[in-house]
């Protein structure tokens, strides 16, 4: 069998492969990870670099039938939500778990075995709820079960339509009527009772942002993490990723969103997943290295919206954890986004190696799985964990001249997700020869389910 690298082995370690490991697999968990051992016959043989299965912390599944429609000539972030809001009005619970799984199944092809899905499309039209208050949220735990993969679903509390240059928050309207409770209560009534069938699926929570949620209800929600009663893992929110956030917060509140969060008690007995974090100033920057933020990059979303680049530098990798989420799906492949969140620091810096590849597969591995999405079991190849491994192919061309001592390096710098060969999740493979297992014709499915909901 191909090694995997050695920090999975027993983390963490250096970057390097090791020949030769022999790993057993036992009701979907790793029984044993022997180096240096002859395989027993039978054994099945991994040619290539086996890594520990990667988690897409951020996902909003729908998001995904936008790739290639919204244009490229002018436009921003806002003119792009626009057209995501078009598509949010036309799903219903059918329709997304068929979108869903095969969103998530071209995760899978790429290596994903856990994801978070960062959900707001809660209601029907209108803002009626189904007679299932949670269908939206159990198509997507269906589609992720379809797929094969494990997903954590961070029910998002959104209350208000925005937060305008004048301080107000708006009330929510059009398809935002879709994404709101009546209020705090509401949500919290709603998103507690949902109880994901499977063990694939875990239930958590989610803030919107500060312009859609106001300040007594975004304290509130500190308050319902704080007391742990909900079982829920670190709750996420969508932080600072446009100045016109940043502006509005403090026309409403005096301080930025950062300070805001601070203010609400978000880093009081709290450890929130902070997405994107983009539009920092100094006093940011100090506040979230205090604190030891966790912080969700989404980089190929980053860029395709031209959101920003956040200070990772100033931040310093040594002070706040990472981890990685492939977001608005204008591309699905987590080595793309490890080598961004690099790439786009050196263009912003002028320096390179701010943060280490291995730092990067951190972030798809131990952090993404167990430090964002609360799956403790689960993050790097050691025994008793769950059974998640990915094996890149090495015979392509931009994997050529392989290094085993700088196994790291080739997987964040040269693989991509064309490089994915086999993948296994909880002890099943559902990739095999780059081809999924339960769903053959994922890009037929994926095609129909776009073209069924946008023509």
């Amino acid at each position: 069998m191909a090694a995997p690298e050695s920090d999975s082995v027993d983390p963490p370690s250096a970057a390097a492969a090791a020949p030769g490991v022999l790993l057993e697999v036992a009701g979907g968990r790793i029984a044993s990870v022997r180096a240096g051992t002859e395989p027993p016959p039978g054994a099945e043989r991994l040619p290539g670099l086996v890594l520990y299965g990667f988690a897409n912390a951020h996902s909003h599944a729908f998001h995904r039938a936008l790739r290639g429609r919204t244009g490229e000539y002018g436009g921003s972030f806002w003119s792009w939500r626009r057209l995501m809001y078009a598509a949010a009005e036309r799903l219903t619970p059918d329709s997304y778990r068929e979108l869903a799984a095969a969103v998530y199944a071209e995760m899978a092809l790429a290596g994903v075995t856990c994801v978070g899905e960062f959900h707001y499309l809660h209601h029907a039209p209108g803002g009626r709820r189904y007679a299932d208050p949670n269908a939206m949220g159990a198509a997507l735990a269906a589609a992720a079960a379809d797929a094969g993969i494990r997903i954590t679903l961070l029910d998002t509390l959104y209350l208000s339509g925005g937060l305008g240059s004048d301080g107000r928050h708006t009330p929510p309207e059009g398809v935002q009527l879709r994404f709101a409770d009546a209020d705090l209560d509401a949500w919290a009534d709603r998103a507690a009772s949902f109880r994901p069938e499977g063990g694939h699926a875990l239930a958590g929570a989610a803030a919107h942002s500060v312009r859609a949620v106001p300040a007594d209800a975004l304290a509130g929600f500190a308050d319902l993490h704080r007391e742990n009663g909900t079982g829920w893992p670190s709750p996420h929110i969508h932080l600072s990723e446009q100045p016109a956030e940043n502006e509005a917060c403090r026309a409403a509140y005096g301080r930025t969103p950062t300070a805001h969060l601070a203010e609400a008690g978000l880093f009081t007995g709290v450890h929130p997943v902070l997405v994107h974090a983009t539009h920092l100033d100094p006093s940011d920057v100090r506040l979230l290295r205090e604190r030891r933020a966790d912080i969700c990059l989404c980089p190929t979303t980053e860029r395709d919206l031209a959101d920003g680049l956040p200070p990772l530098a100033e931040l310093g990798t040594d002070r706040v954890t990472l981890s990685l989420g492939s977001d608005g799906h204008s591309t699905i492949d987590m080595l793309a986004e490890a080598r961004a969140a690099e790439m786009h620091e050196r263009l912003r810096t002028g320096r390179r190696g701010t943060v280490p590849a291995l730092m990067l597969l951190d972030a798809l591995h131990e952090n993404g799985h167990a430090g964002a999405l609360g799956w403790h079991d689960a993050g790097w190849i050691g025994e008793g964990n769950r059974a998640d491994l990915v094996v890149l192919d090495l015979d392509g061309a931009r994997t050529a001249g392989f290094d085993p001592a700088q196994a790291a390096e080739a997987a964040v710098f040269a693989a991509t997700g064309a490089e994915v060969r086999h993948v296994m999740a909880d002890g099943r493979w559902i990739v095999r020869d780059r081809v999924h297992t339960a769903m053959p014709d994922a890009p037929a499915r994926l095609d129909a389910a776009i073209r069924g909901l946008l023509g």
